[in-house]
């Protein structure tokens, strides 16, 4: 017993006839003829009365018809599921993700639940290290990492950029610009974490520095963590200023005698980690949701 059987008895019985039904399938009257009678043979059950002026359900062709539209109700919903699944509207996607900045990450999920509504996201946060060998092994299915130019085994996707900003004294002459540029900063000492804490992002801005100055920053105290860091940069003041770069995690700071401006350039960059090849269903999904939120 075959699926399109189903469907042709189905059909005829609707139809009142085997014209109709052909014509309604878009096939021709003898193969709704043809595979009727040998669904009639496969259950030894007559489930027409045909005469040159009707054709009507037999009390076997009466029963069946409830369980053969189940059946094909069944097939459809099937069908819909797999195409569904195929598409990467339902299933499940484990991401790793970055902390930050702002509402990002959430304006990208949120676009992704409207893309895919059945598709079960799983987000985890753990630090990029562990993010990249979680992806590698299967355990994540992707990891949006910051600032990463390589990542071996991996194919690195870029999605957004976002700026960076300085943290300098408010007295000092590049504080009054909108967007200043390392070449108003050149003079100033940097506080920026050692490199062993987040190279990454160390190379992006000693890289940049060097582009547009010629030569690598001159160093300050270490960057420590932000609230410390601006603090001190605000209380030092024009005894001895430095100042430092930074990306927005959740929200900028005010701290009295420092001023934040975004940095003109360089921005950092986001990035997808996924295995090489082909992304997958919902990978295409999420880079889709990422699209619709730059």
């Amino acid at each position: 017993m075959e699926i399109r059987q189903l469907r042709y008895f189905v059909a005829v019985a609707e139809e009142g006839g085997f014209a109709r039904a052909a014509e309604r399938l878009h096939i021709v009257q003898s193969a709704v003829s043809q595979q009727v009678r040998r669904l009639e043979r496969e259950l030894g059950l007559t489930l027409f009365e045909r005469s040159t002026r009707r054709v009507a359900l037999t009390a076997a062709g009466a029963r069946l018809l409830p369980e053969a539209r189940s059946v094909l109700d069944a097939a459809d919903r099937t069908r819909r599921t797999a195409e569904r699944i195929a598409a990467g509207e339902t299933g499940a996607l484990d991401l790793g993700a970055v902390r930050g900045p702002g509402d990002r990450v959430y304006r990208l999920l949120s676009r992704l639940a409207d893309l895919a509504p059945d598709l079960r996201v799983r987000v985890r946060r753990m630090p990029a290290s562990e993010r990249l060998a979680a992806v590698r092994t299967g355990a994540l299915d992707a990891a949006l990492v910051r600032a990463l130019p390589v990542a071996p085994g991996l194919e690195l996707l870029p999605l957004w950029q976002d700026p960076l900003y300085v943290a300098l004294p408010a007295r000092h002459p590049a504080a009054a610009l909108a967007r200043p540029a390392l070449g108003d900063l050149a003079e100033l000492p940097l506080r920026l974490a050692e490199r062993e804490r987040n190279a990454p992002f160390h190379d992006l801005v000693t890289s940049a520095f060097r582009e547009a100055i010629g030569h690598a920053p001159t160093a300050a105290a270490p960057f420590t963590d932000l609230q410390d860091t601006l603090t001190a940069i605000g209380a030092e003041g024009d005894r001895a200023p430095s100042w430092t770069v930074f990306y927005e995690v959740t929200g900028l700071p005010e701290v009295a005698g420092t001023a934040i401006r975004p940095l003109a350039a360089p921005p950092i960059t986001i990035f997808l980690a996924v295995l090489p090849g082909v992304p997958g269903p919902a990978l295409r999904q999420l880079l889709a949701a990422a699209a619709d939120t730059h």
